[in-house]
């Protein structure tokens, strides 16, 4: 029997009839060794929708790996209750927590203190619980994303040009990291103008004075960009089939991502290869970015293989295939 001491106090009463069976399903899904005791550490991965990720199978495969007395699960909420939740996290027995969208940004505001990385981000995907309950802002999506392009697209992104469309924590991460390591130029879109502004003059400030802010529905500038990436959501969810970008800016000497990761190729990238580029999905970045959160959270090395290998397992691919597509 599993038993939450003060979950009433800790947590929104109408959204624990959702959290108790996710919490039950993530048990179920990890298929092995389960073993819930009182000294379980446990992370859920706050954000809304959440029937697309693989992130509990992933991470629980990598905790069984590494010999990890932990638990991940899902607990899907907007930003309306995530002040009361995120504090009520605080007092439970969490290494710490995930964050997605649409959280990234607005949890900023309920946290302790912030990596510098990711004060200059200005978004975090992965929070650390100090044994006092000092909530620890961090975000490993920009190392994943980073990491990822250069280990499965063998990109050296050094002066090279980026086209990215959508401004929110994923979009933020990517192109704060790009900055960071030396990108010549990024071109940023999204249709709510206030946050693709705010991105750039975070970039140009904290980072390098490389970003440009392109309103929504010009897409002009695409052409000239080496690397073109959908940071959006559109292609996932309820949105599968869309793409954000019409086909006629494709060009194929280019290299195009998406954060996404189910499907694993979404409309998006589908119209890119159709075009005779290069095409990346969300994959590696989850996995990378998920190797990150362990480390962070426990300390210890990351089980990187073992967590690639359940990824793979989970899309029902070939072991030795790559995420990248030529």
């Amino acid at each position: 029997m599993i038993y939450f001491a003060g979950i009433c106090d800790c947590m929104i009463m109408h959204d624990f009839t959702r959290f108790y069976p996710l919490f039950m399903q993530a048990a179920a899904q990890k298929g092995f060794s389960m073993n819930i005791d009182i000294n379980t550490k446990m992370i859920t991965l706050l954000g809304t929708p959440l029937g697309q990720s693989f992130a509990a199978r992933m991470q629980n495969r990598g905790y069984e790996a590494a010999g990890l007395n932990m638990l991940y699960f899902y607990t899907e909420i907007d930003n309306t209750h995530l002040a009361d939740v995120v504090n009520g996290l605080r007092y439970m027995n969490f290494a710490g927590f995930a964050v997605t969208k649409p959280n990234k940004v607005k949890v900023l505001e309920y946290l302790d203190e912030l990596d510098p990385l990711c004060k200059k981000m200005g978004s975090s995907n992965t929070v650390v619980r100090t044994p006092e309950g000092k909530l620890i802002g961090y975000n490993t999506d920009g190392v994943g994303f980073y990491t990822s392009l250069k280990e499965e697209a063998g990109m050296d992104i050094t002066g090279k040009s980026f086209f990215c469309i959508g401004s929110g924590g994923a979009g933020r991460a990517m192109c704060s990291i790009l900055a960071y390591h030396g990108a010549g130029k990024i071109y940023i879109t999204d249709k709510f103008e206030e946050s693709g502004l705010s991105l750039v003059e975070d970039i140009n400030t904290n980072f390098a004075p490389v970003a440009e802010f392109i309103p929504s529905g010009d897409y002009s500038k695409v052409a000239e960009c080496d690397v073109v990436m959908n940071a959006t959501g559109i292609g996932m969810g309820a949105s599968i089939g869309k793409s954000p970008l019409p086909e006629e800016y494709i060009q194929p000497h280019q290299l195009y991502f998406d954060a996404c990761y189910n499907p694993l190729r979404t409309q998006f990238l589908k119209n890119a290869e159709a075009k005779g580029c290069k095409i990346l999905s969300g994959l590696g970045m989850s996995l990378y970015q998920g190797a990150a959160q362990i480390e962070l959270w426990t300390g210890e090395k990351a089980p990187v293989e073992a967590m690639r290998r359940e990824l793979l397992d989970i899309i029902n691919i070939d072991e030795n295939s790559n995420a990248i597509k030529n």
